[in-house]
């Protein structure tokens, strides 16, 4: 499974923006994907994950409120809609297939990893 990411880019803090991640197999859809962010010299870390229907999402507290993680199995896509945007968004940010139905906060529940998209945030 290859998974290409997009949407990322350069905005305001406060402005909004929404990445989209599509896989090459639609057997994706029947899996858990998430999205994680790596910024310079931090570790990797979750963001938003969702189950294969889209009906069970969880979000890291920092994001809680403010990013909203959808899918569309039709498109065996998964989006992320980034809203208020504050400058320690600053990332690339991973989407990821997961290796069971759910969505999970842990690294290593993941088996696909896209290339990344470059989010930045200027105050």
């Amino acid at each position: 499974v290859q998974l290409q990411a997009s949407g990322g880019g350069l905005v305001q803090a406060g402005k909004s923006l929404r990445l989209s991640c599509t896989a090459s197999k639609r057997t994706a859809s029947n899996n858990g994907m998430g999205w994680f962010r790596q910024a310079p010299g931090k570790e990797r870390e979750f963001v938003a994950a969702s189950d294969w229907r889209g009906v069970y999402t969880n979000y890291a507290d920092s994001v809680k409120g403010r990013f909203t993680i959808s899918r569309d199995n039709a498109k065996s896509t998964v989006y992320l809609q980034m809203n208020s945007l504050k400058p320690e968004d600053t990332a690339v940010y991973y989407c990821a297939v997961a290796r069971s139905s759910g969505g999970t906060s842990a690294l290593e529940g993941y088996r696909y990893w896209g290339q990344g998209t470059q989010v930045t945030v200027s105050s």
